[in-house]
């Protein structure tokens, strides 16, 4: 399968009906409270924080093992993740009975590496100075595949990631038509874009109507450049970071760029005090915890920057995958 390919619609199916097996149907819960703060008639809040391994990943990571082939499934596989991605390697090779090494960069949340360790993944962490964790980390993850013939994996970029990721989109659209609804606009957090391109393509075939907006962090909005731009832009190594830890992908995957630049998305990007501020409002109104990068798509509706006055909304928060000393900061600091 090329680098740049994009699934249909069949391919989209297949991998939830696999992935379905394995994760949870996470709730859509309406929202009126957010309605009335944002202006929209409607909001939906997807909460994959409330996913079996506290994030949507672990849908992308069962389905991009299951395309394994026994070899590759005996011998183990290697990846890199600041976190969400390598708890759901972690839980999926676990339950697959396949190996998993992952690379973490060493200032990854606490929480996400005894997390991905708690699910019986050898854990190596890294230290990147003043370089881009990413490249320290996929550095170490290809170093560790070469010497020990173990199988290297994206943590986003490949076609198989976005599709097994699209079952959040298909799941979604099923539940918003058992109310009889449907979305005028989907917010989705973006890193490297493994969700936003699965979701986004998941309503391109089946509600296409509906318009996709990229969330991103300020400064860490590589995907809304490059969609600008009409070819893939890397954020400057400079870049200060953000509390999204898990959206500071540097530059979108050739697979996840592919598949968005076939959809018409609308970028926004947030700061790190809206996020903050969404963390608390979703902790009052709808009593959930969401990490920083899955209250990103929530400070993005409630920015006003999109007006979504009158309209139905589905905001796919990611995940919950946050310390308790850290997320009550961040409420305190709201």
């Amino acid at each position: 399968m090329q680098p740049d390919h994009v699934p249909d619609l069949d391919h989209l199916q297949r991998a939830y009906a696999e992935t379905k097996k394995a994760t949870v149907v996470t709730p859509l819960l309406e929202a009126p409270a957010i309605a009335a703060l944002s202006g929209a008639a409607h909001v939906f809040v997807k909460s994959e924080s409330l996913q079996w391994t506290g994030s949507f990943k672990s849908r992308g990571a069962y389905w991009r093992l299951k395309t394994l082939s026994a070899d590759e499934a005996q011998k183990g596989v290697v990846a890199y993740s600041s976190g969400n991605f390598a708890q759901g390697l972690a839980a999926s090779g676990q339950r697959l009975g396949i190996p998993v090494t992952m690379v973490m960069p060493m200032d990854a949340p606490a929480a996400k590496r005894d997390a991905t360790a708690g699910y019986g993944a050898r854990v190596v962490l890294t230290d990147h100075g003043a370089r881009a964790r990413e490249e320290v980390a996929s550095e170490r993850a290809r170093q560790i595949a070469e010497d020990e013939g173990l199988t290297l994996l994206h943590p986003f970029d490949h076609p198989e990631v976005v599709a097994g990721q699209a079952g959040v989109g298909i799941e979604a659209l099923a539940q918003l038509d058992e109310r009889g609804a449907k979305a005028d606009f989907v917010f989705v957090p973006t890193g490297g874009g493994g969700l936003v391109s699965g979701v986004s393509l998941a309503f391109k075939y089946l509600s296409p109507a509906t318009q996709m907006v990229v969330v991103e962090p300020e400064r860490f909005n590589g995907m809304g450049a490059s969609l600008e731009a009409g070819s893939a832009q890397t954020v400057p190594l400079t870049t200060p970071p953000s509390i999204c830890d898990g959206m500071m992908a540097r530059r979108p995957g050739v697979a996840t760029f592919a598949a968005m630049s076939t959809i018409g998305a609308l970028p926004v990007t947030v700061a790190d005090d809206a996020v903050r501020s969404a963390m608390r409002i979703a902790f009052e109104k709808l009593k959930l915890v969401f990490e920083p990068s899955a209250a990103s798509s929530l400070a993005a509706l409630l920015s006003g920057s999109v007006d979504v006055r009158g309209k139905a909304v589905l905001v796919v928060a990611t995940g919950g995958n946050v310390g308790l000393a850290d997320f009550m900061r961040h409420i305190a600091d709201a």
